[in-house]
């Protein structure tokens, strides 16, 4: 009866979020100005927005062992990989962040689920070895931090939030560097060596170029032990060759004279100004305690222009988090991933204001984890300990954007942006836990100061 494992299709889930950004901030403005120093004439410039789709390595080897041991087949191997980027060249220097969900194959167990995914936030640093024409060829190296999610529950989700909180117990989860809980807990320290082939088709009468994005290279944590759960080492979870297929916007060099053609990475700090307050009711009827308020959350936006015409997406992550009770932990968190198209009201001298339209996704999850879970193999003999709710659906807002872009060096290679973000995000989708509407947590105003950089 316990001799195989089925292998259902692979499913995804967003689960990005991110670090406090003072210090890759500061990096970052650091290599642009290191960069701007060495350049002896204008410098030439690329940037590029980008989306990734691709696979990656990756073994539990520890838990297939376990496994193994008990006569189970073991959980399938690598992930699939989902990323958004940004990059800028400056002469033949490249920096760019990228952030990556990466999604393992879920397995099933009696009525259990078995899945893996992390979360990967990048800072890239390279050489373009070549430059010839529409082709481009780069080499790279990543520094970043990550998130670890490994699970078995019971499939299905609950019908009504009442019945899950008094019987929260659906299997165990195992978390490391706990984005649910606010993007500050990202962390660790992640490597990735790689090239990247880009061709350019250009956009007749346009600025703008498409950009077809090939990246290959191996992914990996270089300290051993740093990702183990409850006695089982998951580090090869994080290591891995990977081969990424995407495509992007790009400004090439041949585009320097255009000043109202650009695009910029900005960083912000907001604060969504969402209730939890209906939500607190439920817990206070089910014996738990109440979240806190919402507080500020970290993100980032990339923004192109042309013209009077902006456009660009972000991502940002909102998290409350606490003890339930004596015997839980509990965590409310959403992502939220916008696309965004604008228009550029006013510009004089350094000063701009625009307005932004986004669509978007929503996630909202809760999660209750037990304090008291034993370590393996115990803890797969007798899992019960865990378990969240979930719901998910689209978004729409409204934005208003002013912005203050400084000049950095004799030479102008790149600006610094200051900028404030005001907007309203209102759901499209249900957002119910069982028969309990969390669309109180969904919508509402928000207001955001970000910091960025626009070569």
């Amino acid at each position: 009866m316990l001799n195989s494992l089925v292998i259902p299709s692979n499913s995804f889930n967003f689960g990005f979020n991110f670090q406090k950004m003072r210090i890759p901030i500061l990096l970052l403005i650091f290599i642009l100005w290191g960069q701007s120093l060495m350049a002896q004439t204008d410098p030439s410039r690329r940037s590029t927005f980008y989306l990734t789709y691709g696979s990656s390595g990756a073994n539990l080897r520890e838990f297939n062992e376990m496994l193994s041991d008990k006569g189970l087949s073991p959980l399938r191997n690598g992930y699939t990989t989902l990323g958004i980027g940004y990059q800028s060249r400056i002469n033949d220097f490249i920096f760019g962040v990228e952030l990556y969900q990466n999604n393992g194959p879920k397995s099933v167990f009696r009525d259990y689920e078995l899945d893996y995914r992390t979360s990967r936030l990048y800072f890239n640093v390279g050489y373009a070895l070549t430059e010839e024409g529409r082709v481009q060829f780069i080499h790279y190296m990543s520094l970043g931090v990550g998130y670890l999610n490994f699970q078995m529950l019971k499939e299905g989700q609950p019908e009504r939030l009442g019945d899950f909180l008094a019987s929260p117990a659906q299997g165990f989860i195992l978390r490391k560097n706990d984005i649910q809980k606010g993007s500050n807990y990202f962390g660790g320290f992640l490597t990735e060596i790689g090239f990247q082939l880009g061709y350019d088709i250009r956009i007749p009468s346009m600025e703008e170029s498409i950009e077809l994005i090939g990246k290959f290279g191996y992914s990996f944590s270089p300290f051993e032990n740093a990702w183990n759960k409850n006695g089982v080492a998951f580090d090869n979870t994080q290591a891995g060759a990977f081969l990424r297929m995407g495509a992007g916007i790009s400004l090439p060099d041949r585009n320097i004279f255009y000043d109202d053609a650009t695009l910029g990475l900005h960083f912000f700090y907001g604060k969504n100004f969402v209730s939890v307050g209906s939500f607190n009711e439920s817990l206070d009827a089910n014996d738990y305690n109440r979240l806190p308020d919402i507080p500020g959350n970290i993100g980032f936006k990339i923004i192109g222009e042309n013209g009077r015409k902006m456009y660009g997406a972000e991502i940002f992550n909102l998290a409350s988090k606490g003890t339930a009770n004596e015997s839980y932990d509990q965590s409310l968190n959403s992502i939220r991933f916008y696309g965004n198209l604008g228009y550029q009201l006013f510009k004089r001298n350094n000063l701009e204001m625009g307005v932004l339209g986004g669509l978007g996704f929503g996630s909202v999850r809760y999660t209750l984890e037990n304090l008291n879970k034993p370590e393996f193999p115990l803890l797969f003999e007798e899992p019960d300990y865990d378990g969240y709710i979930f719901a998910r659906g689209l978004m729409v807002k409204p934005e208003l954007m002013i912005a203050y872009a400084l000049p950095i060096a004799k030479v102008n290679a790149f600006n610094v942006v200051y900028s404030i973000h005001a907007g309203y995000e209102m759901p499209l989708g249900r957002y119910r836990f069982g028969d309990t509407s969390m669309q109180s947590f969904m919508k509402g105003p928000y207001l955001q100061f970000g910091l960025g950089v626009r070569p």
